[in-house]
């Protein structure tokens, strides 16, 4: 059968994506600087291996052929996604695979060196490479799926996403967070009038920190036997759903940052982790594209780390390991703290879509050739002091060096972030309708009814539906930014 040679090459298939990501996640934690040029040549060969494997002409035949087969309604939707790997991956030869691995991997180590040293004229050469490399990639994708280039490598990221779908709600939502920024810091303002911020003591050793974060993570669902946590320069989720390798950084000054970090890196692995293990070797077993994962990790941070409830359940844990206590009044003024800055990771939940925006407007520029890499800092700075009011023109390191996407070549990701939030907020609204009393679970430190819907309508479905679909299942109506929106006047207004 036709099918069970799929079902065979998805499992070799599995073995090397398995050996790639966990090569991939070591050489962002532990690998010596040393290794960097070897390990790129590694991760480069197989790379090529596990693409000439997946293009190989006769899946072409196998797949049509099983088309014709009796399979049961599981199978037909794998072989969906087959085809739709199978499409995407022909797309590009093995040789270019290869190329992009190398400069791909050689610039995020750049990245990581150069990006302390604030260093962009050392940096440029080689995203220009990178950004090369990816204007190749978008053309010949473009052609083989026919589609505009930047729309091509979207699809790769969230598959159905156009960016004429787009650019209007962000020009909505932009418009909307241009005006309300102003509201909420004024709202704050009167708020930090009436009960001054109390400050935190600032000294929050990193492995107690790390204790917090763990005992944070297994209450809210992560199996810490089938993950880990370590350090990185940009916090992560890699690994793979049976060896989840998530990451975070840490201020000695500030626990809530990496705490927050963790929470986000979480929510991406209770995804992975609870995806249908019997579909692991299909494409139908994997993640529905970045924005579901964005709406999961968000979902986790913001519904749920930010949220009043579970404050009430947190502060001992909080006090437990870092030795402080706080009432929720004192500690909310923190956790819903909006200040606009350079930095997304970092940013609040009101500005953190303009750091989105801006970026999902710049790279559509890089990707048809109208904005050039030696361009970027001023573009993003003229971008910045529109959006946030605030200037990176002499500090490209917080400005088109901070994130370790462009060097990696992963444009097209950035819009996920923002319909992930909207998705998230939307998902929360539909559960709280179902489950009124859900917060009264969240106080107690009970996860399992917010777990156990996610698990029935996100979770388990793999990619079984298309991202319009699943949302749509799921909350019973296509996206709605109006549940976003109104999710951040009602905690952030006046």
């Amino acid at each position: 059968m036709s099918f069970a040679k799929l079902d065979q090459l998805g499992r070799k298939l599995e073995a090397l994506e398995h050996a790639l990501a966990i090569l991939g996640a070591d050489e962002a934690t532990h690998m010596a600087v040393g290794g960097g040029e070897k390990r790129a040549e590694a991760i480069a060969a197989l790379a090529g291996m596990h693409h000439r494997q997946a293009t190989a002409p006769e899946i072409a035949d196998w797949i049509s052929a099983a088309e014709g087969e009796a399979l049961d309604a599981d199978q037909k939707a794998a072989l969906r996604e087959f085809r739709r790997q199978y499409t995407n991956m022909t797309c590009l030869p093995s040789e270019f695979v290869e190329r992009q691995t190398v400069a791909r991997m050689r610039c995020e180590q750049l990245w990581r060196d150069l990006r302390a040293k604030n260093d962009w004229a050392g940096f440029l050469p080689a995203l220009e490479g990178v950004i090369a490399l990816v204007r190749e990639e978008a053309a010949m994708r473009a052609d083989a799926l026919k589609l505009q280039p930047y729309d091509a490598l979207m699809e790769q990221y969230d598959p159905g996403n156009r960016a004429a779908d787009i650019a209007p709600v962000f020009d909505e939502l932009k418009a909307f967070l241009k005006g309300f920024v102003p509201e909420a810091l004024e709202a704050q303002a009167q708020r930090l009038a009436k009960t001054p911020l109390k400050p935190l003591s600032g000294v929050y050793p990193i492995e107690r920190q790390r204790e917090l974060g763990l005992a944070m993570m297994a209450a809210v669902g992560f199996d810490l036997t089938r993950g880990s946590l370590s350090v990185s320069h940009h916090p992560f989720c890699g690994g793979v759903p049976t060896d989840v390798r998530i990451t975070t950084r840490y201020k000695t000054t500030d626990f809530l940052s990496s705490l927050m970090g963790v929470l986000h890196e979480t929510g991406h692995a209770l995804y992975e982790q609870n995806l249908p293990q019997e579909w692991a070797h299909w494409p139908l077993g994997k993640a529905r594209g970045m924005a579901v994962h964005e709406s999961q990790s968000l979902f986790v941070e913001k519904q749920l780390g930010r949220n009043p409830a579970f404050w009430d359940w947190a502060l001992p844990l909080v006090e437990q390991h870092l030795g402080e206590h706080w009432n929720k009044a004192d500690i909310l003024a923190h956790v819903h703290r909006v200040e606009p800055g350079l930095i997304r990771v970092d940013a609040d939940e009101v500005t953190y879509p303009l750091h989105v925006i801006l970026r999902f407007e710049l790279e559509q520029e890089l990707v048809s050739g109208k904005l050039s890499p030696v361009d970027l800092p001023e573009a993003w700075d003229a971008k910045m002091r529109d959006y946030l009011g605030l200037s990176t023109i002499d500090n490209p390191a917080d400005g088109p060096m901070q994130d370790v996407h462009w060097p990696s070549a992963a444009l097209g990701y950035f819009p996920s972030y923002t319909l992930g939030a909207m998705m998230a907020a939307q998902q929360w609204a539909a559960l709280k309708r179902q489950h009124p009393a859900v917060d009264d679970d969240i106080t107690k430190g009970d996860f399992e009814t917010v777990n156990a819907w996610r698990r029935n309508n996100i979770w388990s479905q793999g990619s079984r539906y298309s991202t319009p679909e699943m949302l749509e299942r799921a909350t019973g109506e296509k996206l709605n930014a109006r549940y976003f929106t109104e999710h951040l006047k009602q905690r952030y207004g006046a």
